[in-house]
């Protein structure tokens, strides 16, 4: 049984690297230039204006995907340092062949976590669902009839993680000057990969985590496999599928969401008025072990900063114990025996489920949450349904004026060459998922007539 090395795992390879000068490599790791790349990428920009919480929030304090994204890769960073210096006492060669230290480890978790949503569509998890729904609804069958059943699966069961690899990852048209999406090492790919298969074969009900969902579409397949094989990733596969156990660090990846999201997300439910004061301290003082009647030696100025006060002992706590228990299962996931998400495994999960359980009764399904999340479904299905028969039906004059408004490298650029079916619904696929929230609604309202844009 072949098992995982760490020698092996950590790579600084990356997608048609140039050579880097001693200067450049003393200043700024290759894992911190691939933090940088994604900082500076248009696609983490878009987050800015992408659900989170609350879809189009008012507040100024909600989070969105992008400060959600920091805020994980903070915890990551710590992960990830945490991690790596114990792994460096007990692979003390690794530091030589290598030539690693645990800053090499924060920065490949803290790239990971920073990309980790930068697949997601507009609308949240519910536009992954908006886009399934129009792929699986019979006005999208007639662009389905030449895809194999494995493409079919890529578009009615969308995945933003899979769509987050293609963002990092493809390479467009030539004319277009993209190659290999942001270049990244091999092990930040392989980190950010939390669910390392291809949409078929779905494992329902599988009691590992790593196979709940998928992480790539056919059309980087390859790509992700060439990646494993240079990593040294365990294979799962019975047959011709791209099928692996994850890199050991995509578990301090997802040790870093579930942290953030748990607690941060309640928070923001508190500060929106959806969950009582009262009832918010009293459950993050029982993840701390905490009385309800303890009393604070420190003075805060309201309920707002003592819950900030809290949320951040709580990060601490659960950072310091989700890496322990990483480490103490670090042979196990090597051998890929180990395939469970770490915070399942904390001294408070108990707490954490309860959190999670008014989480969605009070916020995740809250009416205006729950009204915005179904407009999606319709503004999400009905620019797929749009702008693909525009591509399919280039020759009307209205399809014309469509395509005008879609960006260049989403269309084929040169005719002579087509592309086939399934990447012409891939690129118009990625012109709408990397939409923002604000874009999408407003897009849809001037292509159905709704509202006309302003004339300067």
């Amino acid at each position: 049984m072949k098992q995982m090395h760490w020698q092996t795992l950590l790579s600084r390879k990356r997608y048609q690297a140039q050579e880097l000068s001693d200067s450049d490599e003393y200043t700024r790791g290759e894992y911190q230039r691939d933090y940088d790349r994604i900082v500076f990428s248009s696609a983490f920009r878009r987050l800015q204006n992408k659900t989170q919480v609350m879809p189009l929030p008012e507040s100024d304090f909600v989070h969105t995907r992008l400060t959600h994204s920091l805020e994980t890769s903070c915890v990551g960073r710590s992960l990830g340092r945490l991690a790596g210096k114990q792994i460096l006492q007990n692979y003390p060669d690794l530091s030589q062949t290598n030539q690693v230290n645990e800053s090499n480890f924060g920065d490949i978790v803290a790239a990971a976590c920073l990309a980790h949503d930068i697949g997601n569509p507009p609308f949240g998890h519910s536009g992954e669902d908006a886009i399934s729904a129009f792929f699986q609804s019979p006005e999208a069958q007639p662009f389905l009839n030449e895809l194999t059943d494995t493409q079919k699966a890529d578009l009615q069961n969308f995945e933003g993680n899979a769509s987050g690899f293609r963002i990092l990852t493809h390479t467009y048209p030539a004319q277009c000057n993209m190659e290999g999406g942001l270049r990244l090492t091999y092990t930040t790919l392989a980190t950010f990969t939390k669910y390392p298969k291809e949409s078929l074969p779905t494992l329902k009900g599988t009691p590992h985590t790593s196979e709940k969902k998928y992480g790539f579409f056919q059309s980087e397949k390859q790509w992700f496999r060439t990646i494993a094989d240079e990593l040294g990733l365990r294979s799962k596969a019975t047959g011709n599928e791209v099928f692996y156990h994850r890199h050991p660090l995509a578990f301090l990846v997802e040790a870093a969401d579930d942290i953030c999201y748990r607690i941060i997300d309640f928070e923001d439910g508190c500060r929106l008025g959806l969950i009582p004061p009262d009832q918010a301290m009293d459950l993050l003082k029982e993840v701390l072990a905490e009385s309800p009647e303890r009393k604070s030696r420190l003075a805060f100025y309201d309920w707002r900063e003592q819950i900030g006060y809290l949320r951040a002992r709580i990060i601490d706590k659960l950072i310091k114990e989700t890496a322990g228990i990483f480490l103490q299962n670090e042979a196990a996931i090597l051998n890929g025996t180990y395939d469970k998400p770490l915070i399942s495994e904390v001294s408070v999960k108990a707490v954490l489920d309860k959190i999670k359980t008014i989480s969605v009764k009070e916020i995740y399904r809250n009416r205006p949450v729950l009204e915005i999340e179904a407009a999606g479904f319709e503004v999400l299905g009905g620019l797929l349904e749009v702008f693909l028969k525009a591509v399919f039906e280039p020759t009307s004059r209205r399809h014309q004026k469509l395509l005008d408004l879609v960006p260049d490298q989403y269309l084929d650029l040169n005719r002579s060459i087509s592309p086939n079916t399934y990447d012409r619904i891939l690129r118009i696929t990625d012109f709408i998922s990397g939409l923002t929230d604000q874009a999408a609604i407003s897009l849809y309202r001037k292509i159905k007539g709704i509202s006309l844009p302003k004339v300067y």
